[in-house]
């Protein structure tokens, strides 16, 4: 079965820019905590989902983390790639030469994702996994930012109607 390419085909993802990612776990079960009042309340697991999120900038030069939600289920938050890549100033446009897997964006995701499966199945439930790959979108202005930032920040208090929400989906 072949999979549809998730990513821009030449885009290099490892150019200077804001990148908003979302992040499903397997089967959208529900590992992270719950909704209670329009508030996310994390369990262990979410603990180390955020923990992870947070640590991204001390494995990774140039790369900051932005605003970000941590929901039952999956995980939408902003990534900041700034500067100089390597030796080199990124830019937007490939000519196919660099491999996408190492490209910074998805090192970055691929690293984040590791790292809390690895802790995850060590603290606290074996079972536990990602959807495979992840939802993009390069954000290109100011306005496309604050709209991005708010959705983020309202996630919860939408988590009844929310396409991941697995018990909402059943009552469609």
């Amino acid at each position: 079965m072949n999979r549809k390419a998730n990513r821009y085909k030449d885009y290099n993802y490892s150019s200077s820019g804001y990148y908003f990612v979302t992040i499903c776990t397997k089967d959208r079960l529900s590992f992270f905590g719950k909704i209670e009042n329009g508030k996310m309340i994390l369990n262990e697991c979410g603990e180390i989902a955020e923990k992870c999120w947070l640590e991204i900038p001390k494995h990774f030069p140039n790369v900051k983390t932005d605003e970000f939600v941590i929901m039952p289920n999956h995980f939408h938050g902003i990534i900041i790639i700034d500067g100089f890549v390597g030796n080199r100033h990124a830019c937007s446009l490939q000519n196919g030469n660099v491999n996408r897997q190492h490209q910074k964006l998805p090192v970055i995701i691929g690293s984040f994702k590791s790292a809390v499966t690895k802790l995850i199945h060590r603290k606290c439930d074996n079972s536990f996994q990602w959807q495979k790959s992840y939802y993009d979108h390069i954000i290109r202005d100011e306005s496309s930012l604050d709209n991005i930032r708010q959705y983020i920040r309202q996630n919860p208090i939408n988590w009844d109607t929310d396409k991941n929400n697995l018990l909402f989906c059943s009552y469609r």
